[in-house]
């Protein structure tokens, strides 16, 4: 039905002089740039939108009764490898719930596998009918100097990805302190991105470090946690994007914010979600309900989430329904509930089926990384003192604590204190470099016996492990190796679940829901053990990243980030 675009052909539809495609009859059109929402036809024609109004000629008339039309939703910043699917799989959690855009970070899976890995998610996702993927080049591969990587992209490789049209935009910017620093390398990446969109990643940035970081051209960032910090950094001229991912939840504190002066500035981000919470929960549909439920005007909400985003991110034709817009279009019964009836993109409607087929065709992700571990690991700490620094983990936060703490020490070595929850902590190198282990101790995740490992560990992805005992923590070492990859939990030497992530030992290549069911029994069996956390495989994988503050753990050892440099584990 729907033919190559052609503008002529266009716009005699457009002027109700040919017949359209496909006309959406008596919908209820939420048009972003009025702000009102109109009773409209919407004609359609090779994939794009000739008009709206009133509109008679039609291969094929679909009655919309009234139902509200939207833009297709935009997530303003994610990162497919977070789903543990590959994009197929992806797509079929998001794409019914409205999604048709996805600003997609392949960070992940360039710190595994490089420029291969980032080109092996791109071919697959261009398979897809839906949602749109627009890849941005990693930016920080590896994230600092901190931790060991499997890959490392630099400059010129960043350069080739843009010249290829694999990626279009720079990714999110971690190294913060590089660039405020003026560091060469960092200044080599932006300039490699010179007339592009950049995004950032400064969580905490303020004051004269924050005017040099945006004077770098980057524009945007989705690491705000107070008011006080989205509204510096919007009066710094950057677009705010608040996230609402599985383990980092900013959405109600930072709605507070939106008001009529700010909102055009402000967009939607999920970041990081698993399938568990995108297939029960959703995504920027999710985050457009709750938004109106706060009391956000409901035109507001849906604006940043679509024609916001599309304009921060450049994405011409997209985010609104409109005249010479591309027909990605979004049919909701109720508009406060965001009950999502269809999905189209490019004028075709995008339904379970036509998914499933795309995931089954689609090339795969022919990306592997390395698991290389010790049969037996070393997990002892000799006693060094008598106070230890310990990683505050903090339910729904990305960010930690540093908090000094009694160890408990026996035999001369420092061990888990069950007691007080403070369990040990290691990151071992998995990439086959040096196979270094970095060692400390965490508060917060709760359990009381047996350990939990896997090989997500932001952004280097070496395998972690926390641990009631060093043999349950040398079981789940071992039991993720056996698998070249993944997640899992045990009591003792019994692995009570598991979860193969054979795709760089980040994805699975298996149907979306299989994996939610796996992982269900994962958190279930982390309970079983005491952890009290919504997802403790999740909070994990950020327990490694040292670019987000306090205090965090590669496989070089203990980070503080706001000093950025390493620290003693005993005070």
């Amino acid at each position: 039905m729907h033919r190559h675009f052609d503008l002529s052909e266009l716009l005699a539809v457009a002027r109700g002089d040919a017949e359209a495609d496909l006309i959406l009859a008596d919908g209820c059109v939420v048009n972003v740039f009025s702000g009102e929402i109109e009773r409209a036809d919407v004609a359609i024609h090779g994939g794009r939108i000739a008009g709206v109004g009133k509109y008679k000629k039609a291969v094929e008339v679909v009655e919309a009764r009234g139902a509200y039309l939207l833009p297709g939703l935009i997530d303003g910043h994610v990162h497919v490898e977070s789903s543990l699917c590959v994009p197929g799989q992806f797509a079929r959690a998001v794409v019914p719930r409205g999604v048709t855009h996805v600003v997609a970070d392949p960070h992940e899976i360039a710190n595994v596998a490089g420029v291969a890995g980032v080109r092996a998610m791109a071919r697959q996702a261009s398979a897809l009918p839906a949602p749109r993927f627009h890849w941005a080049a990693p930016s920080c591969v590896p994230a600092t100097d901190m931790g060991t990587a499997g890959a490392t992209l630099g400059a010129d490789d960043l350069a080739r990805l843009k010249h290829d049209g694999v990626v279009g935009l720079l990714a999110e910017v971690m190294n913060f302190p590089g660039v405020v620093q003026g560091d060469p390398d960092m200044l080599a990446k932006l300039a490699a991105f010179d007339l592009a969109k950049r995004d950032g990643h400064a969580p905490g940035l303020s004051g004269n470090a924050l005017n040099a970081y945006a004077a770098a051209g980057i524009d945007s960032d989705h690491e705000c946690t107070t008011i006080e910090e989205a509204a510096e950094k919007l009066a710094r001229g950057m677009y705010v994007l608040i996230r609402e991912a599985t383990n980092a939840h900013n959405l109600d504190t930072l709605l507070p914010l939106v008001n009529e002066k700010n909102n055009r500035r402000i967009c939607f981000c999920t970041d990081d979600r698993t399938p568990d919470d995108l297939l029960a929960e959703g995504s920027i549909d999710m985050m457009v309900r709750r938004a109106i439920a706060f009391g956000i005007e409901p035109v507001t909400a849906v604006r940043m989430a679509t024609l916001n985003t599309a304009e921060r991110f450049g994405l011409v034709g997209s985010g609104a329904i409109a005249p010479g817009y591309f027909a990605d279009i979004v049919l909701v019964g109720d508009l406060t509930e965001m009950d999502v009836k269809h999905t189209m993109v490019g004028g075709r409607l995008i339904d379970a089926d036509v998914l499933i087929q795309a995931a089954k065709s689609a090339p795969p992700v022919d990306a592997w990384g390395k698991c290389v571990v010790p049969d037996e690991p070393d997990f002892r700490i000799a006693a060094k003192g008598h106070k230890l620094r310990v990683i505050g983990s903090l339910e729904g936060q990305l960010l930690t604590e540093e908090r000094h703490l009694n160890a408990k020490i026996v035999d001369g070595h420092a061990v888990s204190d069950i007691a007080n929850d403070v369990l040990k902590m290691a990151v071992i190198e998995r990439h086959g470099k040096h196979g270094h282990v970095g060692l400390g101790f965490i508060q917060g995740f709760g359990l009381e016996r047996g350990a939990i490992a896997g090989t997500v560990a932001h952004d280097h992805h070496n395998l972690v492990v926390i641990g009631a005992d060093d043999a349950s923590m040398t079981a789940a070492a071992r039991c993720v190796a056996d698998m070249h990859g993944g997640l899992c939990c045990v009591d003792g030497d019994k692995v009570l679940a598991q979860l193969p992530l054979p795709v760089a030992g980040l994805m699975s290549d298996e149907p979306i829901e299989d994996v939610r069911h796996r992982m269900a029994d994962l958190l279930a069996a982390a309970r079983k053990l005491g952890s009290p956390m919504h997802d403790p495989f999740m909070a994990m994988s950020f327990m490694a990243l040292e670019v987000i503050p306090k205090l965090k753990i590669t496989d070089r050892g203990l980070v503080d980030v706001e000093a950025f440099g390493f620290v003693p584990l005993f005070v």
